[in-house]
């Protein structure tokens, strides 16, 4: 086992699995937990903002003075934790569930699927064989709260629709879908206003109350792209925090201290220089006794031949990267707790050694996935604080 290992993610206390269903709590739907301590409210607004880690809005706050003008009020913000990995497709699992990812299952962007003996991915690209429902069984945290009594909403891409990702952990209520940042913002606050007179106005019978899922991944894009120190990232920042003051202010200026507007994200991100992307490929050392390659290159999972040791595969990972990189076996991090509690029917789904990267660097097995991921310049995965921290604010409520 690598030394100095990180601490495992705060499952239990101030993490992001915890957002909606404490989101679902403060509008007073029953069956829920306000784990963090949200105020009440009759209008929530969870803002997903795809790879705004706390330390890259700590690093450009000056880049989006609105958001940061909140994030630095203690009664306003928090740090949260995320899973392992630091990706998306475990995050908004567990955002969407209220689960670990021991217990939802969505344990990387590719994982094996024990029963296909095949990798498969959790993120834009599911295999035909894998049901997203059978994959991932617990309710979603939106058709709990639509079951509660709640009016449901998601705002997100069109194409995310009917995703297996949505089926599997962000169904439930109604649906809205626009290609453009901005229009997904709007297109939420109509349907708010749809259902909802304005502060003063005549009510017949009583409101409902309303959750909206409100989702923007244009960050993550271009933080993939061009890097989050780019002009690019920095530009798509300042576009959030106008688009976040307009929306939130419009929810003031008719709801008043009613609507909460409460912002996260899913991971943070850092760049990896050219040289630091390394492709082990060719490594015929590092490979012995693997089956199979996945995860994403700041955490790779691999997973071994039926007659192979995990032990002895780790043991060449750590002679190769054991000075920048955490190595471990599926036991050593199962009980470590990095997954949470895991699950029988999730724990063939976990690479039987993990390779975490806590230096610059970046890993890949382009025999498996081609040369095109190495050009991505941000990447997240590991453990380092600059991806497993994100904020919580309350841009709005009260």
């Amino acid at each position: 086992m690598s030394l100095s290992l990180p601490t495992p993610p705060d499952y239990e206390g101030a993490h992001l699995r915890h957002v909606m269903t404490s989101a679902a709590s403060a509008l007073g739907l029953q069956g829920f937990e306000n784990r963090l301590g949200l105020p009440a409210a009759n209008i929530t607004v969870v803002l997903m903002v795809d790879g705004l880690g706390d330390a890259l809005l700590a690093r450009y706050s000056g880049h989006a003075r609105f958001i940061a003008s909140a994030w630095r009020q203690a009664s306003r913000a928090s740090v949260l934790d995320v899973g392992v990995p630091t990706t998306t497709a475990a995050s908004l699992a567990s955002l969407g569930t209220g689960a670990t990812p021991g217990e939802h299952g969505l344990v990387g962007y590719d994982v094996l699927a024990p029963e296909l003996d095949r990798v498969v991915n959790m993120l834009g690209g599911w295999d035909a064989e894998v049901d997203p429902v059978q994959w991932q069984p617990h309710a979603s945290v939106l058709q709990r709260a639509a079951s509660a009594g709640a009016s449901v909403l998601t705002a997100s891409r069109p194409k995310f629709a009917e995703s297996q990702l949505t089926q599997a952990v962000l169904s439930g209520g109604d649906f809205t879908g626009a290609a453009r940042m901005d229009a997904r913002f709007s297109r939420a606050a109509e349907w708010i206003a749809h259902q909802r007179p304005p502060k003063g106005a005549v009510r017949q019978g009583p409101a409902p109350k309303q959750l909206i899922y409100l989702y923007v991944d244009e960050l993550d894009k271009t933080g993939h792209r061009y890097g989050v120190a780019s002009p690019q990232w920095l530009q798509m920042l300042e576009m959030l925090d106008a688009e976040a003051e307009r929306f939130t202010a419009d929810l003031a200026r008719r709801y008043g201290d009613q609507a909460s507007v409460l912002l996260t994200a899913d991971h943070g991100m850092v760049d990896i220089a050219p040289e630091h992307r390394i492709d082990f490929s060719a490594r015929e050392d590092l490979l012995a006794g693997v089956r199979h390659t996945g995860g994403e290159p700041r955490l790779v999972q691999l997973y071994a031949q039926p007659d192979a040791e995990p032990g002895e595969i780790a043991a060449a990972w750590i002679e190769e990267f054991g000075d920048r990189a955490w190595v471990l076996t599926k036991t050593e991090a199962c009980a470590a707790g990095w997954f949470g509690p895991v699950q029988e029917r999730v724990a063939g789904r976990i690479g039987d050694v993990l390779v975490a990267a806590h230096s610059d660097m970046a890993l890949f097995h382009t025999d498996r996935v081609g040369t095109g991921p190495l050009e991505m310049v941000g990447q997240h995965g590991s453990l380092t604080e600059a991806e497993r921290r994100v904020p919580l604010v309350r841009l709005s409520g009260a």
